[in-house]
Order: C-alpha cells, then sequence, then structure tokens
C-alpha cells in the first residue's frame, strides 16, 4: 500500500499539512486532489481556525508540477481537484487563514502554492524561482498574482529570466513575512497560527472574503458592500454574539471570548 503525500497534524485549533513525497514533494494530480481534500475539510471544520503548510525535510517545499509524473501521462490539464493545482488556489470560499512554512526550495508551483497562502514564512536557507521560461511554458498563477504581490520590474525579472531568490531577498522584497532559522521554522510558524487562531474568527473570515472579492473592485464600490453588508462573511460578522461580545469585553475591561457564532 502506497503511503499518503500528505501528513496531517492537530495542534489546538491548528492543522498543519506536511507535503511529504520524496524526493522533492512534487505535486502530481493524485497528490494535488489530496490536498484539494485536506483544505476543503479544514475549511468546513469548525474546531479548525488556522491551517500551517510545509514539506517534509529541510531541502524541499515544493518544486512544484512532478515532470516525471507527467512524462508518464499525467496530463497537465488533468483533474487536480476540487482546489485546482495545490489544492489551494481555486479553492471556493476558503475564509480561514493559511500559513506557508516554506522549509527549502519553492520553485515553479510551490511558489505558486505559497503565493497562495496568506501569510509565508521562510526558513533562513530557502530561495525561490520560476523557473517555467526555461523549460518553454509559463507561470501562470505567479503570472497573475506575483506583480501585485511585490514591485512589477522585480515581479517581472523573476518571471522572465526564472533565476533564484534568497530568503532574505524575498523579505526585502515584501514577498514572504518572515525570515526564521531553519530549526525554528515551524515552531514559528505555529505561535503565529495559535496567535491568530485566539483571535475572533468571524472576524478572521470576513477579512478574507472582503480582501479577495474586492481585488478587482473599485473602492467605493468595495467600501459600499462592506457598510451595506454584503458580503456573506460580514453580515454573519455583524449579526453574531461575538460582535455583542466584543463591546462588552471592552466595556467590561476583560478579555474577549470568541465562539465563532
Amino acid at each position: 500500500m502506497t503511503e499518503s503525500p500528505l501528513r496531517l497534524r492537530t495542534v489546538g485549533q491548528v492543522l498543519e499539512i506536511t507535503l511529504d513525497r520524496p524526493k522533492a514533494n512534487a505535486i502530481d494530480l493524485a497528490t494535488s486532489r489530496l490536498m484539494g481534500q485536506a483544505f476543503a475539510d479544514f475549511r468546513d471544520d469548525r474546531d479548525l481556525r488556522v491551517a500551517v503548510l510545509t514539506g517534509a525535510g529541510d531541502k524541499f517545499f515544493c518544486p512544484g508540477w512532478d515532470l516525471k509524473a507527467a512524462a508518464a501521462g499525467d496530463a497537465v490539464d488533468g483533474d487536480y481537484g476540487v482546489g485546482g493545482f495545490g489544492g489551494l488556489q481555486e479553492l471556493p470560499d476558503m475564509n480561514k487563514v493559511v500559513i506557508a512554512a516554506v522549509n527549502g526550495i519553492a520553485f515553479g508551483g510551490g511558489l505558486e502554492l505559497a503565493l497562495s497562502c496568506d501569510l509565508i514564512l521562510a526558513a533562513d536557507h530557502a530561495t525561490f524561482a520560476l523557473p517555467e521560461i526555461r523549460s518553454g511554458t509559463i507561470a501562470d498563477a505567479a503570472s497573475i498574482r506575483l506583480p501585485r504581490r511585490i514591485p512589477y520590474h522585480v515581479a517581472m525579472e523573476m518571471l522572465l529570466t526564472g533565476r533564484v531568490m534568497e530568503a532574505d531577498e524575498a523579505l526585502r522584497w515584501g514577498l514572504i513575512n518572515r525570515v526564521c532559522p531553519a530549526d525554528r521554522l515551524l515552531d514559528q510558524a505555529h505561535e503565529m497560527a495559535a496567535e491568530i487562531a485566539a483571535g475572533p474568527p468571524l472576524v478572521m473570515a470576513a477579512i478574507k472574503e472582503v480582501v479577495r472579492e474586492a481585488e478587482n473592485m473599485k473602492f467605493q464600490d468595495a467600501l459600499k458592500k462592506i457598510t451595506r453588508s454584503e458580503f456573506d462573511t460580514v453580515r454573519r460578522l455583524y449579526t453574531s454574539q461575538d460582535q455583542l461580545e466584543g463591546a462588552r469585553a471592552f466595556a467590561e475591561k476583560r478579555d474577549p471570548v470568541w465562539r465563532g457564532k
């Protein structure tokens, strides 16, 4: 029986997802479908609030698409599963926070997977690149997302040359949130996850939906949609017990108890 390429571990309200597919944690169609199911289950589980995504070992986070599987017949346009490639970048209604803990090489689709997360922590030896141009293809998701995350000319250099970016430079351009000692990467990711998980989940969900849906809207249109509670998560937040709890806790000078309802 083939072992699963994913390892799942729950720590309180945090789900740790480890991509463990030797030798390099590359993603084939079957792995992508499993990742999509794992992220969908996380999205729908009321007891889980934050996910941490990392790779097994200390060399590869993920190099992207498994070219050996492709050569053996895995079609590039095949069934990636409910969340698209890597299970996350096209997953609908993902209103929970996902943190990437990049433990090594994040190339091609691996970098695109990290870009699909909300926060990126990287080990000090981690590297980032989009080498697709060298094999005559396009880094499709990165061509959309990367120029919105870092300066246009820096993004274009990565896309057009495939050059490797070290962790310190990635931090300087704002591609990642934090550089960590390799032996502290997961600890720091879990510390950040626990801090977020302790916050109001309905507010987190509203932030995720508003940021996602407002990306291609005019500012005034997006603001009106928020103030009129036309986003599902915002409407749920404004009519929730947690909204009242926040005000009461402030008035009573105590820590709020968030129940997510």
